[in-house]
């Protein structure tokens, strides 16, 4: 396929993706189906795309679940999900844990798998998918402890997964020290996480990029290098993603809007390709045989395994029982249990190609029948609410929807703004310093503050003015608060004037 044809396909996969989101929110269908038909369309049944590698496919899955994970974490609010956070936590280990055990001791006993076989099974199927409760959770109105509880769970429970499937994929033998290494990688990952996303807010506050396009870029490499450190450190890649990602995302980032609305579109892009990935890889010619183990595999995950496992975690919270109903019928599932299976696939696990078509027929149950009824399970168990306030949203620059800038001037050593009080500056009518940065402290300024070296302003200007603004700051920096009043410009100093940024 020659390279304008391949990029071609690529850009009307994703027209078509970004159109389905549309239909399907019309249709009350989680637009991961249309995605999973348009890559059976293109498959080797339809169109005759042939594509069935399954280590490529696991490693697309796994870096599409990285982004889809940032994107989740970015848009995370810390006050909104902190009430949630104890049973969040126990959704996504101690739940994990009860959910691999009850659905691995059913299907043993149902379909007659082997006893590690079936716990593997009960692993792959105990995830739930970040990428559907991120896009349909969030439409249906529920309380925000709900909310959080669930969007903390997606988001962390693919670590425990993660690793539960690689060790019961193995041929090496259970020992005591299995569950001391899973809790090591945890924490391990979860510590790398919460460093690098430090680290990283804090950089990007102090840093001085050319261009706020760059805002976005950095931050989604901060999270993606957490992942690679975790993986490198032999922890948790995917936890560490996630904890970077919030702990970033809830810092005072520069040009917050534009990193926010950049991982949202990232993470529409990895959903999008990810999901036709999917639907390329499977042979629908297979699917009919995997229909009733699916089948049988949903009813133990919705009537026993889910159920009994959110129980167990919201034993200690007293959650009521009406919120835990929800709670069991809100175990979306998405890509994520087929990229596990590729997995153990890609691992040598015994009938693992057979459990791939399964979980595959299985996520297309479960969608249909979780996410179209799960608006009208709110309402009937009474948790949903019929308006529901949403946050407002402050972005620091660009104000667009203001019609201004926001200017951030550094003043360097030897400046001649240097000495100038606020009120010498003389900016123009619709501009004005609103914040003084000296050292750790800021404050707001008036006509009387005088400017020192290294201190960092923010001026507030409108559109009609900013040009005008940002050259009077500059023949400042060159001349002095008099400049204008002398007959001759001193002209531009040797080592450049303070830019504006």
């Amino acid at each position: 396929m020659s390279l304008e044809v391949l990029l071609g396909v690529v850009a009307a996969v994703l027209l078509i993706g970004v159109l389905a989101v549309r239909v399907s929110v019309r249709l009350g269908l989680p637009s991961l189906l249309l995605y999973l038909g348009i890559g059976i369309l293109l498959g080797e049944a339809v169109l005759g795309v042939q594509f069935s590698n399954a280590a490529l496919t696991e490693n697309l899955g796994i870096a599409a679940l990285v982004l889809i994970l940032v994107e989740g974490g970015l848009t995370t609010r810390w006050q909104a999900v902190r009430p949630s956070l104890g049973i969040g936590i126990g959704l996504s280990t101690i739940a994990v844990v009860v959910s691999i055990a009850v659905a691995g001791t059913a299907l043993h006993y149902l379909l007659g798998l082997d006893w590690r076989v079936a716990f593997l099974w009960g692993a792959v199927l105990s995830s739930t998918d970040a990428a559907a409760v991120f896009s349909v959770l969030r439409g249906v109105g529920v309380s925000p402890r709900l909310a959080g509880a669930l969007e903390l769970e997606s988001g962390m429970n693919d670590a425990p997964v993660v690793l539960a499937v690689l060790l019961l994929a193995s041929d090496d033998p259970l020992t005591w020290l299995t569950p001391l290494l899973v809790v090591y990688e945890l924490i391990a990952g979860g510590l790398i996480g919460f460093a690098l996303g430090f680290a990283g807010g804090w950089a990007l506050r102090r840093a001085a990029l050319p261009a706020t396009g760059l805002y976005p870029l950095a931050a989604l490499a901060v999270c993606v290098l957490a992942f690679a450190c975790g993986q490198l450190a032999h922890a948790s890649g995917l936890l560490a993603t996630y904890v970077c990602a919030l702990v970033l995302g809830n810092s005072r980032l520069p040009h917050r809007g534009g990193v926010l609305s950049f991982a949202e579109g990232t993470g529409w892009l990895a959903q999008i390709g990810l999901f036709v990935l999917l639907g390329l890889y499977v042979s629908p010619a297979r699917l009919t045989d995997a229909v009733v183990p699916a089948l049988i595999a949903a009813g133990v995950l919705l009537v026993l395994a889910r159920p009994v496992s959110v129980v167990a975690a919201a034993l200690p919270f007293k959650v009521p029982w009406r919120e835990q109903a929800f709670l069991s019928w809100s175990g979306l599932r998405g890509a994520v249990p087929i990229v596990l299976a590729l997995i153990a696939l890609v691992e040598g696990a015994p009938g693992a190609a057979n459990l791939v078509d399964v979980v595959f027929v299985l996520v297309v149950i479960l969608t249909l029948l979780q996410g179209t009824t799960l608006p009208w399970v709110a309402r009937l168990l009474g948790v949903a609410r019929s308006v529901e306030p949403k946050d407002v949203q402050v972005d620091a620059a660009p104000l667009d929807e203001l019609h201004a800038d926001l200017l951030q001037v550094r003043i360097p050593a030897g400046s001649r703004l240097r000495g100038v009080y606020i009120r010498e500056l003389r900016l123009p009518v619709g501009a004005m310093v609103s914040l003084v940065v000296r050292g750790d402290e800021a404050f707001t300024p008036s006509g009387q503050t005088r400017l020192r070296e290294h201190d960092q302003l923010l001026v507030v200007a409108t559109a009609e003015v900013r040009q005008r603004t940002e050259e009077r700051l500059r023949d400042v920096d060159r001349g002095g608060a008099l400049v204008r009043w002398r007959d001759t410009d001193p002209g531009p100093r040797p080592d450049g004037p303070g830019k504006p940024a």
